[in-house]
């Protein structure tokens, strides 16, 4: 950059105009283009001849903490699911809005993210990520009292004596319940299920899992959503 060059801040406020703060709002909305490109830092440096310009509906305001969804594929640990989230992995379906209900999609919602309610690596399904302390709080400090629901397909027949045994093992303090789906499938859905413990379930009972999917934490399900590809909590979806 040469010397003509200034603060992508500076150079919104005498533009929209507005005051400093306000223009670094704008950027951090992802509502400023430069030579049509959207720029979310406000300490880029722009030069005279380069075309800053608002977008269409652009307010100065601070952009909210947001929470993803995640469709964690089988083998993939915590650390691995995090690295699958990019803008290229955003379901077609799953961008966020700025409450006008615009699509809406930012950098910086991808930086510290907090993973809650994990996944061990084997398993499938939803995780999530957050950057609300007060979700991180809901699924972390109070996740004993969200209930969760997988699906378990076995290598074996569930027959009505296995059935039997894996409902046996779960003792009266353990608030999971266990149904048959299909001849090899098994539904579960209860609180404060840990890491591990629906395997250990299916071995008591004789039986072994060829794979573990979550479908929902609370009322938030995994739906269609595919393997690998996240989505934006919606404002209306509750834990």
């Amino acid at each position: 950059m040469t010397e003509d060059a200034i603060r992508l801040a500076k150079r919104v406020a005498e533009t929209v105009p507005c005051s400093r703060g306000e223009a670094e709002r704008y950027i951090a909305g992802g509502w400023v283009t430069v030579d049509g490109n959207i720029v979310e830092d406000p300490a880029t440096r722009v030069l005279p001849a380069q075309a800053v310009a608002l977008l269409p509906g652009a307010e100065p305001v601070e952009p909210l903490p947001v929470t993803i969804l995640l469709h964690k594929p089988a083998g993939v640990d915590m650390d691995g699911a995090l690295a699958l989230l990019s803008e290229q992995t955003l379901a077609a379906d799953g961008k966020g809005t700025d409450g006008k209900g615009a699509a809406r999609f930012l950098r910086r919602h991808l930086v510290k993210l907090a993973p809650v309610a994990p996944l061990q690596a084997a398993a499938s399904g939803i995780v999530v990520f957050t950057q609300d302390w007060r979700v991180q709080r809901k699924l972390v400090e109070d996740g004993d009292r969200i209930e969760q629901e997988f699906v378990a397909e076995t290598t074996d027949y569930v027959s009505d004596e296995a059935l039997a045994l894996l409902q046996g093992a779960i003792r009266p303090n353990v608030p999971i319940k266990a149904s048959r789906q299909s001849e090899a499938r098994l539904r579960f859905a209860g609180k404060r299920i840990r890491p591990g413990q629906l395997e250990e379930l299916c071995a008591a009972a004789g039986l072994s899992l060829k794979s573990l999917r979550r479908l929902r934490i609370g009322k938030v399900a995994l739906s269609s959503l595919p393997a690998g590809r996240w989505r934006y909590v919606k404002e209306f979806e509750h834990f």
